[in-house]
């Protein structure tokens, strides 16, 4: 599982001209799924997300994390994750998990976030050809893979 994490200011996501979410101060998460992913990837990210202390503190110093600045999350299913530039111009994405799999590990995951979070958790709409405007609190965006995580 891949996790691109961004302090934001602010944040939408919008599907036909419809605003699906929007939020102020918090953190915007690009998820990717892969196929071998499982329930214990989906555990120690949302338990690494959620413990993240990517907001500053009364120093200026980034070592709060979205709880203790009451900060809202929005995660959107991002497949081009796990893109593959090795071979010609045109990315592969057959590392991507199908939709079969990547739609309940992506459920599970914002479900699981809420839980540990103790928030509702927004978010776009798995498949949705979705426009995501930002801004990036920063910047700062922060890189997870659960397969580099020991």
């Amino acid at each position: 599982m891949r996790a691109v994490i961004q302090r934001v200011s602010q944040c939408s996501v919008t599907i036909e001209e419809e605003r699906k979410a929007s939020i102020g101060h918090g953190m915007l998460i690009l998820l990717g799924v892969e196929a071998e992913d499982t329930e214990q990837d989906i555990e120690w990210l949302c338990g690494k997300v959620a413990r993240l202390r990517i907001f500053d503190d009364e120093q200026g110093v980034m070592n709060l994390d979205i709880s203790q600045v009451g900060g809202e999350v929005v995660v959107v299913s991002q497949f081009t994750l796990y893109a593959s530039t090795k071979k010609g111009n045109r990315p592969s994405y057959i590392r991507s998990a199908p939709e079969p799999i990547s739609r309940p590990m992506y459920e599970r995951f914002v479900a699981r976030l809420g839980e540990v979070l103790g928030e509702r958790i927004q978010t776009g709409e798995f498949g949705a050809d979705m426009k995501v405007a930002l801004i990036n609190d920063g910047p700062v965006t922060i890189c997870i893979d659960t397969k580099n995580r020991e």
